[in-house]
């Protein structure tokens, strides 16, 4: 039995679990993970036996629970700071914490019209005006780390600070969504979303999103 538990909903379609499951992987740390199917009458009771706050993703380590995919990652860079969960200068780190928080608590409309279902593809589905302010401002914010920030660790590898971390885990969903729903991209955000889908964490996450059993009708455009 591992030192960590991750609980998680459904890897088909739980934006947040990836993010918070991320944090984990990033971090290095062995752990056991729970998946809770979600969107059931028994899921609510299934999470709160883990997580306070009655929602996915919580880290469990040594009788605490950390809910929140922020809280998660901040909770692994003070255990594990070597992993380089943020960014080692302190302007990268605040400029990968905004765009994380901005990630956190925006883009609405993007979540609500183009939901992440990994195993689909609904091509064009989804576009409203709201949904095309927030990629312009994503890829731009993607566009603007890359220029700023990819040289923040010694090594770029394609990511907003040059290495996997924090931040793109922030952001990993919305390249599966716009791979779901075949969103035009500049020639840096495609690279950025390739580069993110590409990394063998995402391939591991993607692998088993596609073999999962449940469907969410609601997530599902017929």
């Amino acid at each position: 039995m591992a030192e960590f538990t991750v609980v998680i909903g459904n890897k088909n379609y739980s934006s947040w679990s990836l993010r918070g499951w991320l944090m984990a992987k990033i971090a290095g740390i062995e752990f056991d993970e729970i998946v809770v199917p979600l969107d059931r009458p028994e899921t609510q009771a299934a999470i709160r036996k883990h997580s306070p706050s009655g929602r996915v993703p919580v880290l469990l380590h040594r009788g605490l629970a950390v809910w929140d995919s922020l809280a998660i990652a901040e909770y692994l860079n003070d255990l594990k700071p070597e992993a380089g969960l943020w960014p080692p200068s302190a302007a990268a780190r605040a400029h990968a914490r905004s765009i994380s928080a901005e990630m956190h608590s925006s883009f609405v409309d993007l979540r609500d019209n183009m939901p992440m279902n990994i195993r689909a593809s609904f091509s064009g589905k989804g576009v409203t005006p709201g949904v095309r302010a927030d990629i312009e401002r994503i890829t731009f914010l993607w566009r603007d780390c890359r220029k700023r920030f990819s040289g923040a660790f010694q090594k770029d590898e394609g990511f907003l600070f040059g290495t996997f971390g924090a931040a793109d885990a922030m952001f990993a969903p919305v390249a599966t969504r716009f791979k779901t729903y075949n969103v035009t991209l500049d020639s840096d955000a495609d690279a950025y979303c390739k580069a993110v889908l590409a990394h063998p964490a995402m391939k591991e996450w993607i692998d088993a999103a596609e073999h999962e059993p449940w469907l969410i009708d609601k997530y599902e455009f017929k």
